[in-house]
């Protein structure tokens, strides 16, 4: 194993425990570091609304903005000095969100194939955030924002793109004026915007986005930001005197660390890190990685347009053309660059039921590493070899609880590339033709590897999504886990506490009527 791969798993590690660690109090839906990336966008929205409300009520020049921001601090902290420390406070919480998705992509290897645009569009969005929030502290204009603006243009002064070092305007009080403060405006509103619409371009083709957490999350981020608003606000420093020299200052380390940072080391050493970083960022895809995997597979004859791959795909690489055999019907289109292997629109298509009589089961859209139809033959052999009391099947999903040391003379076990590719029609399958009880195993909420392989299968199965499971099939003889492959221990109490179940049950008055499949029929 390379060096950068050990890296990758051993912080990859890391991710997994504290999320795990932090889905008991939270919940895999409301765990913070499992949407990252819309607690990043959320937090976005709260300083893009309190940078508004700021924007129009202080008053305009180098001068008077710092005796209006202290007005709002002081005198109106009630709102206009709690939006400033919420403006403040969310912009930190925003930087730390953003490092934190780019570290976690890294580690879960989502650099690469058909997530490769997302990753590249991303890492200019680290340098426009920045660029930012090192704009904004020099609106305030006071001693931290007089130290910041000189130390930054001291750095741009070594890249040779100046005729003249910009760094003089900050030598004598004349030097500025107003129109300086309105180059800080283009800066800290245009560099935003900039932002927002690469951000839109970062997510544009990706399927059912969380542009926001849950709503309990979302309420707890603005107490906890507003609790730090009231007890620890956000004040200016002594105002900018060109004429001196600034005393020491409350450094912000999420924002502004780049200065200390030039401080200990050189210009020279900060622009080799930063540009090295960002060469290295762009260079990782075309490092060493897993061969992908098939894509899916359309099936003109067998598609009959109805969309619900289209739908489902968490990548959007599937749409719909018309069909070249059928006028009037379409077809589902998958592109190859987007498609993630996943097989979840394989779950979705109509025709992958398994109930269909003919011998070989031919499905609108299938994944060639593990078609539908295998899947079937699959089943029906593990049946036939099921044996004792209370028979039971397992259907794994390979990325989540391990079901395979369970396999046993009463236990089948069948695993799957994501839990989200299993049509609900071979759980009652599986019931039908001998086994006593079926569990199904996803990732944990908010942790599939596909993004919404455990929320389409739970929707499913609980007959809130298409193709659901049929109200027919008695819920006390189906068992959904929703575990992590940490969670093995936790695969073996649900199998048992579904047999225990069955058993108890008495007199079977719940078990489905046998289904014989006849090879020579077509459905």
């Amino acid at each position: 194993m390379s060096f950068h791969a050990a890296l990758r798993n051993g912080t990859k590690s890391v991710f997994l425990r504290v999320e795990e660690a932090f889905d008991s109090p939270f919940g895999g839906q409301d765990n913070p570091l499992r949407h990252l990336g819309a607690m990043g966008l959320y937090l976005l929205w709260i300083v893009v609304g309190s940078g508004l409300y700021l924007y129009t009520v202080l008053d305009t020049g180098i001068d008077a903005v710092y005796h209006s921001i202290g007005y709002l601090s002081n005198e109106q902290w009630y709102l206009g000095g709690v939006l400033r420390s919420l403006h403040r406070y969310a912009s930190d919480g925003f930087m730390l969100v953003m490092m934190l998705h780019l570290l976690r992509e890294w580690s879960y290897g989502r650099y690469y194939g058909f997530r490769l645009y997302s990753w590249m569009t991303g890492i200019p969005l680290i340098w426009l955030a920045y660029i930012a929030g090192i704009g904004g502290y020099w609106i305030v204009w006071d001693e931290l924002a007089q130290l910041s603006a000189t130390a930054t243009t001291e750095l741009l002064d070594w890249l040779p793109i100046f005729s003249e070092p910009s760094a003089r305007n900050f030598m004598s009080p004349s030097a500025i004026s107003d129109r300086f403060f309105t180059v800080l405006i283009f800066i800290h509103l245009g560099v935003p915007l900039l932002l927002i619409l690469g951000l839109w371009a970062h997510v544009h083709r990706v399927a059912h986005v969380d542009y926001l957490p849950t709503r309990r999350v979302m309420l707890a981020t603005a107490a906890a930001l507003t609790l730090l608003a009231l007890f620890r606000p956000a004040l200016s420093n002594p105002p900018a005197d060109l004429a001196s020299v600034p005393g020491e200052l409350a450094f912000d380390w999420f924002i502004l660390f780049i200065h200390p940072l030039t401080d200990l080391t050189s210009p020279a050493i900060v622009w080799s890190l930063l540009f090295g970083l960002t060469a290295l960022l762009f260079a990782l895809p075309l490092l060493p990685h897993p061969k992908a995997q098939p894509i899916a597979v359309v099936d003109p004859a067998n598609c009959t347009g109805c969309d619900r791959c289209h739908v489902d795909c968490p990548y959007a690489a599937i749409s719909m053309a018309p069909h070249p055999g059928r006028p009037g019907y379409q077809l589902a289109i998958v592109d190859a660059d987007l498609c993630a292997s996943c097989g979840i629109c394989a779950g979705s298509c109509p025709s992958s039921t398994p109930f269909r009589r003919r011998e070989t089961l031919i499905t609108g859209i299938d994944m060639p590493q593990l078609p539908v139809n295998a899947l079937r033959q699959q089943l029906e052999q593990a049946l036939a070899q099921l044996a004792g009391r209370t028979r039971i099947v397992v259907f794994s999903c390979a990325r989540g609880a391990q079901g395979s040391p369970l396999a046993g003379a009463d236990t089948a076990v069948i695993e799957l590339i994501c839990t989200g590719m299993l049509p609900p029609a071979f759980v009652e399958y599986a019931l039908r033709g001998g086994a006593d009880g079926v569990v199904v195993t996803a990732c944990r909420g908010g942790g599939c590897d596909f993004r919404l392989g455990e929320r389409w299968t739970s929707e499913r199965l609980l007959g809130d999504r298409e193709p659901h499971l049929r109200p027919s099939v008695p819920p006390s003889r189906l068992q959904l886990l929703l575990g992590s492959a940490h969670d093995s221990g936790a695969l073996v109490a649900a199998v048992a506490e579904l047999r225990t179940r069955i058993e108890t049950l008495g007199v079977a008055t719940d078990r489905l009527p046998p289904y014989l499949r006849s090879a020579s029929h077509h459905a």
